[in-house]
């Protein structure tokens, strides 16, 4: 299984990858149960034991997916996470909503960060997932309802704790700003930052990172592709779940060059980069295929020289005061 780590201030471990559901609820294009499987199976082989996932994604098929595998295997060894703040509604196909998920049943989704509204989307994803309680659930995506979010969203959430119906709550975001805002301003145990600590993006560093630090609070990292544009820089990538712009594709372009020649790939670089900073306890990489799961793996593992950090830095890709793992000479 590799390294574990605690996460949270519940007792909870985790390894440093988790697997990220949104992929398996058809995120930019469908994904045929035996290929979940399978990639959920592959999961389980390399020792990822952290699954996460959200009634967003694909209007809970991956809660549903990830529920059911989930089902025989032994309930000590595996985290869970899910996420509140959007309530699912069955409407009429003209009504529907699917937000980059394909193949999804006609759904509308409905921002709902009240007490009731969190209780509720808890109890339908407790459903799907067939289970009686989750180890970690997030506040979804807050970021234009602050004000409901902080004061009915995270007190509910926190009652939830204190119940024992979850081990650890936290907020799931891109935002690092608000997501600082609410650990400066709440006791939140553990959050998902999203796409914002990368080898595209430092801006963590100037707030979140360290707040967390003296806070205790741990810090889950997901997009660390960035969408795809990490993982294979061309003009047809994904970035921040959109078309890439030009600026960005010529330093996923540059970043690249610089991997090329060490003889390593971007996406080891781009998997590896977080998990230096002591903040950072896991990543989260959303998969659609065993093949996929397989390849992250090794590049997990790949030794990447230290002069290869070195020369982004050189180069201007990489902010000074970004740790980087400790790799070999």
């Amino acid at each position: 299984m590799g390294e574990v780590v605690a996460i949270g201030r519940g007792g909870l471990r985790v390894g440093r990858q988790g697997f990220g559901g949104a992929p398996l609820g058809g995120l930019f294009a469908s994904v045929e149960r035996d290929d979940a499987v399978a990639a959920l199976d592959e999961a389980w082989a390399q020792g990822i034991r952290y699954f996460d996932t959200a009634p967003h994604y694909g209007a809970g098929l991956s809660e549903r997916r990830v529920g059911a595998y989930l089902a025989d295997k032994p309930r000590t060894e595996w985290v869970l996470s899910t996420k509140v703040g959007r309530v699912l509604e069955t409407v009429s196909p003209e009504h529907a909503d699917n937000e980059g998920f394909v193949g999804e049943s006609a759904t509308r989704r409905i921002f709902d960060f009240s007490r009731d509204g969190i209780r509720r989307s808890l109890d339908a994803s407790l459903e799907r997932l067939g289970v009686d309680k989750v180890d970690i659930v997030y506040l979804h995506d807050p970021d234009d309802h602050w004000e409901q979010a902080i004061n009915q969203g995270w007190p509910a959430l926190a009652q939830l704790r204190a119940e024992g119906i979850v081990t650890s709550v936290g907020a799931g975001m891109n935002s690092s700003e608000m997501l600082t805002r609410f650990v400066q301003e709440t006791d939140m145990d553990v959050i998902l930052l999203a796409g914002r600590y990368t080898l595209l993006d430092q801006g963590a560093l100037d707030g979140l990172l360290p707040v967390c630090l003296e806070t205790t609070t741990s810090i889950v990292v997901g997009g660390v592709f960035n969408s795809g544009v990490l993982a294979k820089p061309s003009a047809d990538s994904w970035y921040d779940y959109g078309p890439v712009p030009p600026a960005v594709l010529d330093r996923a372009q540059r970043l690249d060059a610089v991997c090329a020649r060490y003889g390593i790939p971007l996406p080891a670089a781009a998997l590896q980069f977080p998990l230096a900073h002591p903040a950072v306890k896991t990543i989260v990489v959303g998969y659609r295929s065993a093949a996929e799961v397989a390849e992250n793996a090794a590049w997990a593992r790949l030794p990447i020289p230290a002069a290869l950090w070195d020369d982004l830095r050189q180069e201007g890709l990489l902010r000074a005061d970004a740790p980087t793992p400790v790799s070999v000479s």
